[in-house]
C-alpha cells in the first residue's frame, strides 16, 4: 500500500492553513515549508501535527520533495482543501495496485465572487522519483488518470 506525503508551501497563511490541514486524513505525512511568515502559520501547522520547516532562500520549492518520507507527494496550496469525495478517492487509491505510474491529476474547483467554477485537472499527486519540479506545484503532465473528487480552492481573504 503506497503512502502519501502532503507538501504545502506557506507565507503568512495562518488564517487559511488549518482548513487545508484538517482535510489531509489520507496523508501519512504532512510537511509545511514556510517562506518567511510573521503570523501564526507555524503554530497552526504544529497544532495540526504537520512537520514545519523553514524555507531556504534561493532553493526551488519543488526541491523540498526530498524531505518527504514517501515516494508519493500530494501538493496543494494553503488556500486549498480536499473535498470529501477526493479524500475517499485517495483512501481507495492507496488500496489499489497501479502499474508504475508517474502521477495522477485532480480536478480543481475554485471559489469566485460569482460562485464555484470547475477548472481543468492538475497534476497534484506525483511520484517524486519520476517527476521533478521547481515551483510550489508540479507541472501539468499527461499522467495516469484524474482521481475522483476535487481540490477546493478558496478565495483569498
Amino acid at each position: 500500500m503506497p503512502k502519501i506525503t502532503a507538501l504545502i508551501h506557506t507565507s503568512n497563511d495562518g488564517l487559511r492553513l488549518g482548513r487545508a490541514l484538517d482535510t489531509l486524513r489520507p496523508c501519512d505525512q504532512v510537511i509545511v515549508i514556510d517562506h518567511g511568515s510573521s503570523d501564526a502559520t507555524e503554530k497552526v501547522a504544529r497544532d495540526h501535527g504537520a512537520e514545519f520547516k523553514q524555507g531556504i532562500p534561493g532553493v526551488d520549492r519543488g526541491t523540498y520533495a526530498v524531505d518527504a518520507s514517501n515516494d508519493w507527494v500530494l501538493c496543494l496550496c494553503p488556500n486549498e482543501s480536499l473535498s470529501e469525495p477526493l479524500e475517499a478517492a485517495l483512501f481507495e487509491w492507496k488500496a489499489k495496485d497501479y502499474e508504475d505510474p508517474s502521477g495522477f491529476n485532480i480536478a480543481v474547483r475554485e471559489e469566485t465572487e460569482n460562485g464555484w467554477k470547475t477548472r481543468e485537472c492538475e497534476t497534484r499527486l506525483v511520484n517524486r522519483r519520476k517527476i521533478n519540479w521547481t515551483g510550489s506545484l508540479p507541472p501539468n503532465t499527461t499522467v495516469n488518470e484524474c482521481l475522483h473528487g476535487d481540490l477546493l480552492r478558496f478565495r483569498e481573504p
